[in-house]
């Protein structure tokens, strides 16, 4: 009888933040969420939310997935289906659970998913070529969070700089990612701001063409006017919602329980 007292609710929330950043960039959407009567996951990753960025020296994008990996479980044991929702590198991370646990990710919700970033030593842009040789001389990589207006969460605890090897294992995570894109099959919606600095907006295009999702089931919602940090930026609101909408879509349709959320 205990055990029927502690029923798993259907639908469960994993939020991953992104890369030198940590779970208050995306913490606008935790209250909301759980106000759907969801359980939901905000997990720190490896290296990220500590004094000094020096936490980072030495943690490669493995620990980022174990990270992932711990949370989600845990999250399972509270929930049937889980949607994940994923900020830039926390994008990646996410198509990449949800092609590890097919059965049990619900659906994805990727913020500016880091495929193509703006930075000419990225994979797939026209330096690439050079950032192993350059790490071995510049050990530090300077990240200065841009917002486009006054109207942004200035609360957001982001690193400054990062150890150049960091900025080489999120490398090794986007040419990790491509590749199982084909494996993911459950329903998207893609959130990219349109003018953006740091993720280029053809990463929209990168994904649709090598997804395994259906047309039908896939969507993107295009801002306008904010910058990386989605969900601290000037159309945090108009974020939230689309979220907040998707989720409760996604509760009609898959769960016979929906009844008792909403």
């Amino acid at each position: 009888m205990a055990e029927q007292q502690h029923a798993k609710a259907p639908v469960g929330v994993l939020i991953i933040h992104g890369f030198s950043a940590t779970p208050e960039s995306v913490a606008i959407l935790e209250k909301p969420l759980r106000a759907l009567g969801l359980p939901v996951s905000l997990p720190l990753l490896s290296g990220h939310g500590a004094s000094s960025p020096e936490a980072l020296r030495g943690v490669t994008f493995h620990d980022w997935i174990a990270d992932a990996c711990r949370a989600f479980q845990a999250l399972a044991e509270k929930a049937d289906k889980i949607i994940i929702v994923g900020h830039s590198m926390g994008g990646l991370i996410a198509l990449r659970l949800a092609a590890q646990y097919a059965g049990t990710v619900d659906s994805l919700v990727l913020a500016a998913p880091a495929l193509r970033l703006a930075s000419l030593l990225a994979p797939g842009r026209p330096f690439h070529f050079a950032a192993a040789p350059l790490a071995r001389v510049i050990k530090r990589w300077d990240i200065k969070p841009v917002f486009t207006g006054p109207d942004y969460l200035g609360s957001v605890a982001q690193y400054a700089w990062v150890p150049t090897d960091a900025i080489l294992s999120l490398f090794e995570l986007i040419g990790a990612t491509l590749p199982l894109l084909g494996s993911v099959t459950v329903p998207v919606i893609l959130l990219q701001n349109r003018r953006e600095t740091t993720v280029r907006s053809e990463s929209v295009a990168m994904l649709f063409n090598r997804i395994g999702t259906s047309h039908a089931e896939r969507s993107v919602i295009w801002l306008e006017r904010s910058e990386h940090q989605i969900f601290c930026d000037c159309e945090r609101e108009e974020a939230l919602r689309a979220i907040l909408a998707f989720v409760s879509g996604r509760l009609k349709h898959d769960s016979p329980h929906a009844g008792r959320i909403s």
